[in-house]
Parts: C-alpha cells; structure tokens; sequence
C-alpha cells in the first residue's frame, strides 16, 4: 500500500502532524505498537476510577499560545473540554509552605513580603522569563544553565527551591537545565495559565485519531514498525508487524515522507545499517533525560473532605538546603526524595464518580533502580515505594491513607515498557545548556521527527507545537 505520509508511533506529536496532514488531504498512516494512541498522553481504568498516565497540567492554551492556533484548527476546542487549574503550585518543606499563582504580579508580590531582602532578585527572575533577552541574529550565544542564573540573582536558598517548585516538569538538575529551555516552558505557565483536560488527557489523544480516520488516514493499533526501507538517500517505506504475534509475517507500505514519532535512538536501529551507524553519530553526544515514578491513587473521599485545598503540591525534603542538592536527592531513597501531589479532585477533572477522586504522587526515576530485578524483587521494591509514600503524604494530609481505595504504582521500567522509550525518559533528550537541537538527519532528506526527542522538546506543550511544526514543514516542501 502506499501513502503520502506515514508516521511511526501514536504519541501526541505523531498524532498532531497526522491531523494537520489528514485535513489538507493527505493520505496517511499512523502505525502504533500499544493498544491505544497517546504516547504518556493515556489514562486507564480502574473500577470506579480514570487514572491519568501523564497529564498533571499543561500551560494555556491561551490566546497568545500557538496550541490555541493548532486546536482552533483541528477543531479541538468543540470536542475536547479543557479545565483551568486554580494555582501553578504549593509549595512546602520543613522550613516553607508558600502557594506560587499563575498571575506574576500576585507571584512577585507574595514572594517579595516572604522574602522582603530579594525584591530586586524576585523582580528580575520574572523579567527574564516574561521578556527574555532576544538573540543576535547570526552571532551565536552560549546557553547558561539555571541553577547559575539564579544564583546571579538571588541569595536566598529557599527562595531558589519554591521557584524551582516544578523542576521535575522538565529536568532531574537545576545545575545542568538549559535556561534559554526552562525559560520558553516556564514563562508560558505565568502568561497563560494551566489546564487539566477533562476526562483524561486519553480523550485528545482519541479525538486527534479520529479525525485522522475521519479524513480518510489509518491508526493502526498493536503494530510495530521493524525497519525502515530507504533508497539512496530517501526513505520509501516501512516494515512493520502485528505486535506480540511472533508468527506473523512482515508487512510493508510505502509513503513520499516518513515521520519518526518514537524515540530517535530507537529510529536508529530501523534504519539500514550503514544510516542507522551515521544516526547514532549523530546524537552520539546527546542523553536520554530522566524519568519518572507515578504512585496512581484512588480515594473513596476527596482529599478536600480533610482540609485540603491545593491541586499540585510540591513536597521538598528538609535534607534539600541549596538548588544544587536537588539532584543528589532524585537519586536518594525514596523516603526522602522530592515528589508532586496532584490532587485531581480540586476540579471538574471527569476521572471519578461523585463522592470520589484521584489523586497522583509523582517524582523523578532512573531505570538504573529497577532494571536489574527479578520480578519478585521488582513487585516488592514497588510495594515498598508505594507505602514509604503514602506515608509521607500522610504527613501532608493527615488522614488520607485511609481514604485510598486504590493504588497503583508505575515506575521507569513501567514507561520503558509501554512506551519504548530508552531509559523510560518521558521528555527525551536531556535539555543541557550544551545539547544539539536535533531537528532533521541531512542523510535522508525526507524522515522527520515530531516527538519529545526532537527539536522542541518534551511536555505536551513541546510535542504537540512539535508535531504541527512537522507537518506545516512537509507541506510547505511538498507545495
């Protein structure tokens, strides 16, 4: 069969550049190894409850946010229901308890009465994120990371923490976090808000499929491309067979165009070998980022039947004293390491009947941790997890571990498995100060990349604009 694209993988930026190429009447096919589309844009169920794989909260969309754009025209807006999330997020250690809104004046001037001594540091943050110094076209500058850039500007050490409140977001290190990247995501939640879609962020990611299908594309679900067919220097199609069914033969189908939307390391080993050796030089420099562990909860009560009133809570170790402990401690025991409480039953989230909610803890992983264990040692390292952090939220709540009806956890190895991704990296390429924007492989002129590992990154935010981008790129080449 030929087509005129098609795209490998169902996560948001595939299923965006397949949308926008649906709609302007090419043929596409979008070839997906799990048993739904999305990507970590997924829920599951559970009894009573919608457990949301991936989305605590994604900037805008707002009016000035290119996703208001993408969505006005893929018609998102009239299928899919977005909820505004009431405050960016809580913070607290053993020394702070301080809630950061989305509105910066009302953020400078409640850090400036907590930090009176740092106005002018305080000031000077939201300046940089709200108008960032512009680049000299055609002189290149070198990138800073954040952890110097606050420091430049700013004395205190808990000051520098609750700004960095959500780090886990996009990076495990402040000290090796590009600022000109965590400036473009940061400044984004402060002039647009935050939302939470309703249902689940599975109910995008369904829609997006739909329209392809109602535009005459294919998603075809449970597959998996095995190689990648080129000529000279063109790729012209794909292998590709029914996952998990090792006596099914090969298939093949042709296309104009290929669009990677699986992990480019992974990309690497489909390809030819001679390619596939000049791809993997290519990226040799780059690093897969961190991941991250998600305990899953469902509560027979909401959170807010015990007091408490906050959507996202980031909860800080006291052992964290400086920005520059943070990624000693995303490495330390689970019962000191940092985590996000997100309380989905502060809003009209959709995932639990009433009288019910779920809930989210989340922190930063590394498959180093759980890869070498069997699966008894897995199952009971997992329930341990599990328990050290119910406990600790129950010092957060007290009260609400005997609410929970429902837990589950997904570590690393949990993302590796269902995503493919090397590491279980849920934002790609690590975003250091030094890495390449990888955007296009000049030996075959016409692959193209619209996921977390490409040129804008990670986050729903970074593949969506990704896998629009993609696709307006295509169809600008094509004419």
């Amino acid at each position: 069969m030929k087509y005129d694209i098609i795209i490998i993988g169902a996560g948001l930026g595939g299923l965006t550049a397949g949308a926008k190429l649906a709609r302007e009447g090419k043929k596409i096919l979008v070839i997906e190894q799990h048993n739904q589309p999305g990507g970590c844009a997924t829920t599951f169920k559970k009894g009573d409850f919608t457990l949301e794989v991936g989305l605590h909260e994604m900037d805008g969309p707002s009016q000035r946010d290119m996703k208001n754009r993408i969505f006005n025209e893929l018609d998102v807006f009239s299928n899919v229901e977005f909820i505004k999330v009431p405050e960016f997020y809580r913070f607290i250690n053993d020394r702070y308890s301080v809630t950061i809104p989305h509105e910066p004046e009302t953020a400078i001037e409640r850090l400036s009465k907590l930090f009176p001594g740092e106005k002018d540091g305080i000031k000077s943050y939201f300046d940089h994120l709200l108008t960032p110094p512009k680049r000299t076209t055609g002189i290149t500058q070198k990138d800073n990371n954040v952890a110097d850039f606050l420091d430049s500007i700013i004395s205190n050490d808990d000051l520098k923490l609750i700004l960095l409140g959500n780090l886990g977001y996009f990076h495990d290190d402040p000290c090796s976090l590009s600022l000109s990247y965590y400036t473009m995501a940061q400044k984004s939640y402060y002039t647009g808000g935050a939302s939470f879609i309703k249902g689940g962020s599975q109910k995008l990611s369904d829609y997006l499929a739909g329209f392809i299908r109602d535009h005459n594309g294919e998603v075809l679900l449970n597959h998996i491309v095995t190689g990648i067919l080129t000529d000279n220097n063109m790729v012209t199609g794909v292998a590709y067979k029914k996952k998990n069914d090792p006596s099914t033969a090969n298939l093949t189908a042709m296309a104009d165009e290929i669009i990677a939307n699986n992990a480019v390391p992974n990309l690497a080993e489909m390809l030819p070998p001679g390619t596939g050796s000049e791809l993997k030089q290519e990226i040799s420099t780059l690093r897969p980022g961190a991941s991250l562990l998600t305990l899953y909860l469902g509560f027979n009560k909401p959170p807010a039947e015990l007091g408490h009133t906050y959507y996202s809570t980031a909860v800080f170790d006291s052992s964290i004293k400086s920005i520059r402990d943070i990624h000693k401690n995303n490495n330390d025991d689970f019962s000191r390491r940092s985590f996000i409480f997100v309380d989905y039953g502060q809003i009209d989230s959709g995932l639990a009947p009433d009288g019910k909610s779920v809930g989210a803890i989340c922190c930063v992983d590394y498959l180093k941790d759980w890869e070498n264990l069997d699966r008894k040692e897995y199952n009971s390292k997992k329930k341990q997890v599990s328990e050290t952090l119910i406990e600790r939220l129950e010092k957060v709540i007290p009260g609400i571990k005997n609410n929970i009806e429902y837990a589950e956890t997904a570590t690393s190895a949990t993302v590796k498995r269902y995503t493919l991704n090397p590491d279980g990296a849920v934002y790609g390429f690590a975003q250091t100060p030094s890495r390449k924007i990888f955007d296009a492989f000049k030996s075959l002129d016409n692959l193209h990349f619209a996921s977390a590992w490409g040129k804008t990154g990670g986050g729903f935010s970074g593949v969506i604009i990704g896998g629009y981008l993609t696709a307006y790129n295509i169809l600008r080449k094509r004419g």
